[in-house]
This record gives C-alpha cells, structure tokens and sequence, in this order.
C-alpha cells in the first residue's frame, strides 16, 4: 500500500510538474519575428563649457530628483563630472528604437536624440544609417526619427486599452549596449500619472530595463507593440523592478502630427486645477470622489470667457468622465485647438454644462515668485488655529486680488495640514458654498456660526498658485 502512494504521488507530481512547465510563456518566436525591427540608437553632442567637476544632472548627487525617474541615458567616458573631463568635449549616448514603416520612420525616445548632433542606427544586420529627426515632443518625450533605407522589417501594433494587469510582456532593446537584449515580465499597473508627466497614462511594468532600453519596444504576447520604454524608477540608476513605458497609442497619435507639421498642436483651456480628496468632496456636497478642483482660471483665457470659476469641479469634458484630476490634462490636451466642447462642472451643490472653445497651448513659462510680506505681531488664533490679518492696499496690488487675509501662523490642528504663514486665504468653502473673504470681522463671524466638528475648506493662494486645503474640526477658542 505504501508502495502504491509513493507511486501515485510522484506520477502526480510528474504530471504537476509538466502542466506547470508546459503553462510557462515560450517567447522565442516572437523574438524572431519582431527582433530584426529594434534597432540601436547611438548619438553624440559637441558641448562647450563643460569644465571639471560639473554635474552630467541638473541635480545635486543627494537631491531626491536626481534619483528619481532617472532617464536610461548612461554616461560614457569624457563626459561631464567625470575626472579628466575637458573644458570641451563630445558626449555619447545610447538608446534604442524601432522602425514603424519600411521606409525608414522609426519610434524613440525624445531625450534619447535631443540636442544630438549626430544619430547613427544600427540594425540587427549590421548596417548602419544616420538618422535626422523628424520631430520630437517632449511633453510625451515621444521623438519620429527617419533613416533612408528601405524594404525594412517594421514591428505590428497592438492596443494598450485591451491589455490587462497581470498580463506577461517583453522589452527588447540595448542596455549599457548590450544589442537586441531581450527581458520579460508583467503589466504591474495601467494609466499611472507621473511627476510632471501630465500627458501620458504610463503603463508600469516588472520587465528589467536599464539604461540603454530608453526608446525601445514593449511587446504583448500577440507579438504587438503596446508601449515605449521611457522610465524607470531607481534609487541606484539600475533596474528596481519598476519601468514605465509610453502607451503606443498616444505615441502614434503624437508622431502622426510630428509627419505632419513637424510639431504637437496640444488644447489647453486655462486652469489650475487639484484632485478631489474624501474631505473635499464632502465640503462641496458632492456624493461621490471624482473630478479635477478648479483652483485659479486664467485671465482672458478660454475657461474664464466660457464663465468657469475657481471651487467650480469639472466632472466631464466632452462627454468623457474626469475620474481623477489626472485625466483632465490629457484629455484637453488631446483635442483640437478651436474646437468647442461642452464642460459639465459642479458648482454649489448642482452640476452644470458650460460651453467653451478650446486654445491651443503655448511654450511652458517659468512661474513668477511671490512677493513676501512683513510680519505682524503675535496674536490669538482663530477656531481654525490660524493667526491672521487683512491685506494691505500695496499687498493687494502685488498679489492682484481684491481681498483674502494673510496666514501670519499656523497653530493647533491647522498645524496638521498644509498652510504656511505667508499663504493668503482667498475663499471659504462650507455646506458646499464658496464665499469670498474680504474682511477679517467677515471670515471670524462665519467661522462663529459652524459646529466644532465641522469640516472647513479655505481657497489659499500661494506663490502664483492657488490650492484647496481642508482642516477637520475646529479648534477650541
């Protein structure tokens, strides 16, 4: 009997075994069919002034930023910050790419090829081409690149909108040279917003990229190009076990326009905006958490003429819910300038559809600094634990507005949230009514008629910036 369970549980075993290696992914062939369509991409820099000891990043060595979502684009001998580095030198880089059309379009990276003076791809037979630049776009950092070549291999498209969380997926490409290098993994996330990437939902993967991947290909099962390997996050500068890739369809969407024009005509319609938290949806007596806060709307611009105010909540554009505040960005951006639109915005308890005519955006401008104030003398803080006082006639005039009390401390539970003396309050927000505060007497005397339990929402200009911040409870007088 024993005899018989020992042979009974090694025959299962063995079965187990053979179904769990004949359930693994076999990515052999479609690295042979869709390998020959990566290429290498190499570029070089003249760059002038670049003495010893400088930075290769515009970061210090300690600053978080310099470590995070470090680009793919490695360092070669002679660069900047190295030891020996010359006043003038030529700066190498590599990257890695894949051809669209047989007749020499190809998909990288933007950072991979800006400001090079010189592109040579390298394809899997060995022959090289110089390569110019059609146009990039740095704001996807998605860049259409043409070689003249033809009867070239091209890789098949597929849709990042069917792809699925879990899903296995393979990067091929040249990390730290190493050509046609090919990892796999899975899709770890969908439609993740980055820091100061506004116009790409990325896709999160756990395929190993490094540098040198920058500009490759993200390839499903069905042997289809779903994204472009753009980031990594990384505290060493190697492979963590998270990348991010451009989905292919916003890319062919920006490189289709780059053909064209040669450059990316983006919608914009004039506002700041914020996420909608849990408490903030409660102060604006919304039922649910979705949609983007307007925090200040541009003067002239097209939400202003279309009579869109601050503490109005976008909810829709065109038809298409604004989940999160993410969503809007894109979504603008990705409609014609000159087209008109509906706007469905929740403003005082109940939703609303504005009608606006989309601008097109300009150039990014470097935000202004704010002036500083002197500060008061200590006073009370008032329930919310804010020490306060009314702008004066020259403070108006240099933040431009027509009232709001200057934060001069922040004490008790208001010390818990983000206000700063020095923030102006513009707006109070309660039983989803925004009023406009223009006096101190004004501001003490609504205070006064809420319950301490009550939820307080204030409109606080900070800098050129106004955001929304909400404290929980008064505090006690």
């Amino acid at each position: 009997m024993k005899k018989f369970l020992l042979a009974f549980c090694l025959t299962l075993f063995s079965v187990l075994v053979q179904a769990d290696t004949r359930g693994l992914p076999d990515f052999t062939e479609l690295v042979e069919k869709q390998g020959p369509a990566v290429v290498n991409i190499s570029t070089s820099q003249s760059v002038r002034g670049g003495g010893r000891g400088s930075q290769p990043f515009p970061f210090d060595e300690n600053d978080p930023m310099n470590e995070f979502f470090r680009r793919f684009m490695p360092r070669q001998p002679g660069a900047p910050g190295l030891p020996g580095a010359p006043r003038d030198f030529e700066s190498r880089s590599l990257g890695s790419g894949f051809v669209i059309s047989s007749d020499g379009y190809l998909l990288t990276n933007a950072h991979v090829v800006d400001a090079a003076d010189e592109i040579v791809v390298r394809l899997t037979d060995k022959r090289e081409f110089k390569a110019r630049v059609i146009g990039s776009d740095k704001r996807t950092d998605v860049a259409l690149i043409k070689i003249d070549a033809t009867g070239l291999p091209t890789v098949r498209l597929g849709d990042p909108g069917i792809l699925k969380v879990g899903e296995w997926v393979i990067a091929i490409g040249s990390p730290f040279g190493f050509e046609n290098s090919v990892t796999a993994g899975i899709v770890s996330a969908k439609g993740r917003s980055l820091p100061q990437e506004n116009y790409v939902p990325f896709i999160q993967t756990d395929a190993a990229v490094n540098p040198g991947n920058s500009g490759g290909p993200l390839f499903n099962m069905k042997g289809e190009v779903v994204g472009i390997n753009s980031q990594i996050y990384s505290r060493s500068g190697g492979f963590m076990g998270i990348s991010f890739a451009i989905p292919i369809d916003v890319a062919m969407e920006v490189q289709a326009q780059l053909r064209a024009n040669g450059r990316v005509s983006r919608g914009r319609i004039g506002v700041v905006i914020q996420e909608v938290t849990k408490d903030l949806a409660d102060s604006f007596g919304m039922s649910k958490v979705q949609g983007a806060i307007v925090n200040s709307v541009e003067k002239g611009g097209p939400a202003e003429k279309a009579g869109i105010e601050p503490g109005d909540v976008i909810l829709k554009f065109d038809g298409r819910t604004i989940a999160n505040s993410s969503d809007l960005p894109r979504i603008v951006g990705g409609t014609k300038p000159g087209s008109r639109v509906t706007i469905q915005v929740w403003r005082k308890g109940a939703s609303r559809d504005v009608p606006v005519v989309v601008g097109e955006m300009a150039e990014e401008r470097p935000a202004a600094h704010g002036s500083k104030s002197a500060r008061p003398p200590e006073r009370t803080p008032n329930r919310l634990g804010l020490v306060v006082s009314e702008l004066t006639a020259e403070q108006k005039r240099e933040l431009k507005v027509g009232g709001g009390l200057l934060i001069e401390d922040v004490r008790n539970n208001a010390a818990r949230v983000d206000l700063r003396p020095g923030d102006v309050i513009l707006a109070l927000i309660a039983r989803g009514e925004s009023i406009e505060i223009k006096t101190l007497e004004q501001f003490n005397r609504l205070l006064a008629q809420l319950d301490k339990a009550a939820n307080v929402t204030l409109l606080v200009r900070r800098g050129e910036l106004q955001t929304f911040v909400t404290i929980k409870g008064l505090a006690d007088k």
